[in-house]
């Protein structure tokens, strides 16, 4: 999907539980940071558009973003993370959701989003990703996701925002 090749055992690493990233850690800032930018290169692409925030934030910028995070390690490296905010509703944010391109089709982003919703259980969730980032979109709307709206963000560059409602850890929601 990336236009990367990468070795079968490099691809197939096993990775760890998710766990909590601290961004006062200057070794796990600049980590998330590198992370954070091979993935979002990847989403530039697939919607055709290299103007996403995070892509060009600094690490400074990203420590000071105010989010919490989660990240999953395999031996080598930290291989995906999801960050979240509640907002006054009580609704939880997912604000980011990065996976290494090392570790597309590993199951990364669904570790991480069932941990999630195991230690943020909300009523309501929401998220947003690239429109035409259909692997993101995909991976949403197997979780229960559906859409309610899409955001044009750049011209013929829209941003799909989906939303789940009494997301619950126990009881997967799947959409057929």
């Amino acid at each position: 999907m990336t236009g990367q090749r990468h070795t079968a055992t490099e691809s197939h690493r096993p990775f760890a539980e998710p766990v909590r990233l601290d961004l006062s850690d200057p070794d796990t800032l600049r980590h998330l940071w590198d992370l954070q930018r091979a993935s979002y290169a990847v989403e530039a692409r697939l919607i055709g558009f290299d103007g996403i925030p995070p892509l060009h934030e600094s690490p400074e910028q990203l420590r000071a973003c105010d989010e919490s995070f989660l990240g999953v390690r395999d031996e080598l490296r930290l291989v995906g993370a999801v960050a979240w905010t509640r907002l006054p509703n009580g609704a939880l944010d997912i604000c980011r959701l990065v996976v290494h391109p090392v570790a597309h089709r590993r199951g990364v982003a669904t570790a991480l989003l069932d941990a999630l919703d195991s230690i943020e259980p909300a009523e309501l969730t929401i998220v947003s990703t690239g429109t035409a980032n259909l692997p993101a979109v995909a991976l949403y709307r197997r979780r229960g996701f559906i859409p309610v709206g899409e955001r044009q963000v750049a011209p013929g560059v829209t941003v799909t925002l989906l939303e789940r409602k009494n997301a619950s850890a126990s009881q997967p929601i799947h959409n057929s």
